[in-house]
């Protein structure tokens, strides 16, 4: 078919990679950061203009990066909202990121919608503070003149797709980026403009929603543009994941999402139901405490970096001698317990050891991950295969405890630009349905990511012990905590 490309706007960068359309082997990179000016290092801003993700899109494509290339895909950071006024042009800076400054606007959404379990039976999710429609009740709250000028929404991959295209008329996105924005439910397919009135006080031009192979039109020099979709989902389709696939991610929080068939309704609000960039589904559970204990361990024990946390953890055994190091340093919202504190449990004279509490800060972790992946098991989510995200996921005490107290088969992929890849092959599925060669549910089939594969083997009744002891503590510590 030809050469295909597929960018990714993260909230720092952008990467774009050129891909053969039939194989999807990688033929050219890029990148380049987005220009930032006046943020501290190390620092992101809430509030950032939309034309630096054009500045950095255009820098990463310099030196012929893109020449030959006949479809290009879009894969943006989500919970980016543009808000654009009648003209088209950004009524402010788009609102990005986790945004804890619209905490409030989510515990008022709650309410004024009639609690949780009103929303997950409305959109599949309960509003936190970085999804657009929470967004849209700070804007209503904070900038009312803003929120007035308000006359149409999108998110980053939106946005960029829309420029892309020249700015046409008609504006579009996909079901991926839909869901994720509070006002689009996966189960039902549809927009609920109700729930946007009731955030921002009045009605706005929503995008049409685009199915997975469908294009969102032909730039003026004739290049193919697909849907577009949010990182997540694009990193899932560059992945290949498919049904009995689960993805888990360590980053500071952490995450676990599977695909599933059809959309889950979660009345406790752990589970948040998300489209992926195929037309199934990808029910997600976050925690909020991941690598960010595993780096409170390394600063209590002294020691320089996770790979010297990791290297003591291997002096000690499974189970840690006893120690069971509840992770909830930040509270938690698997289980839901937002002012809770961590518990470190089982401490003994033979136990108070280094490495026996780097071992429990790995084993708390994943038994954290491994609740919130027992919240999908328990709504008949199939799980045979977990994908280990995130630098961590290098990590020998990581390789080490996860097949066993994760209960399955690990799947440790090389570093890649996964979401770039998606967006790529979403590109090539265009591409394919415009020239006839591929079905429309069919997405093509490329190479896998190239990956190490734990099994879990013998240990997997030492790790079941040790993922009792964890439950037994988190009971007695928190009971009732899991409870519907």
């Amino acid at each position: 078919m030809g050469i295909v490309a597929g960018l990714d706007s993260s909230p720092d960068f952008t990467r774009i990679v050129v891909c053969d359309a039939d194989s999807g082997v990688v033929l050219r990179q890029g990148y380049a950061p987005h220009p930032l000016d006046g943020t501290a290092e190390g620092a992101r801003p809430s509030d950032v203009d939309p034309q630096a993700w054009l500045l950095s899109l255009g820098e990463a494509a310099g030196g012929g990066l893109l020449e030959g290339v006949q479809a290009i895909g879009v894969s943006a950071q989500q919970n980016g909202l543009v808000p654009v006024d009648s003209q088209g042009n950004t009524v402010r800076p788009a609102m990005v990121g986790g945004d804890k400054r619209a905490q409030v606007a989510a515990a008022d959404l709650v309410d004024a919608l009639g609690g949780r379990e009103a929303w997950a039976q409305a959109v599949g999710s309960v509003p936190q503070a970085a999804q657009p429609v929470t967004k849209l009740r700070w804007l209503a709250r904070t900038e009312p003149e803003s929120a007035l000028r308000t006359a149409s929404l999108l998110q980053a991959h939106d946005w960029l797709v829309w420029q892309l295209l020249g700015r046409p008329a008609r504006r579009t996105t996909d079901r991926g980026g839909a869901s994720g924005t509070g006002y689009w439910s996966a189960a039902t397919g549809s927009y609920r403009p109700d729930l946007v009135e009731l955030a921002l006080g009045h009605q706005a031009l929503l995008p049409d929603v685009l199915g997975p192979w469908e294009a969102a039109g032909t730039t003026p020099e004739g290049l193919l543009i697909s849907a577009g979709t949010g990182e997540t989902m694009a990193a899932a389709f560059g992945l290949g994941i498919g049904l009995g696939d689960a993805v888990v991610s360590l980053g500071a929080s952490g995450s676990v999402m599977a695909v599933h068939h059809e959309a889950l309704v979660d009345s406790t609000g752990m589970i948040t139901s998300l489209a992926d960039a195929t037309g199934m589904h990808l029910p997600v559970v976050t925690t909020l405490n991941a690598v960010r204990a595993l780096r409170g361990a390394a600063e209590l024990l002294g020691v320089p970096d996770l790979q010297a946390l990791s290297d003591l953890a291997m002096k000690s055994t499974p189970g840690s001698h006893g120690l069971v190091l509840l992770p909830y340093l930040e509270g938690e919202r698997t289980p839901n317990l937002p002012h809770t504190a961590g518990t470190l449990a089982g401490l003994r004279r033979e136990s108070m050891k280094p490495e026996h509490l780097a071992r429990a800060a790995f084993e708390g972790m994943l038994c954290g991950l491994a609740d919130a992946l027992d919240v999908l098991r328990g709504r008949g989510v199939e799980v045979r295969r977990i994908f280990l995200l995130g630098q961590a996921a290098e990590l020998g005490a990581v390789q080490a405890c996860a097949p066993a107290l994760l209960g399955t088969q690990i799947v440790v992929p090389q570093p890649a630009d996964y979401a770039a890849i998606g967006a790529a092959r979403q590109a090539a599925w265009a591409l394919g349905v415009q020239q006839g060669t591929i079905q429309p549910g069919l997405p093509p089939v490329w190479q896998g990511a190239a990956a190490q594969v734990l099994e879990p083997g013998e240990e997997l009744p030492v790790g079941q012990a040790v993922r009792q002891q964890y439950v037994s503590v988190r009971d007695q510590t928190h009971p009732g905590a899991f409870r519907s």
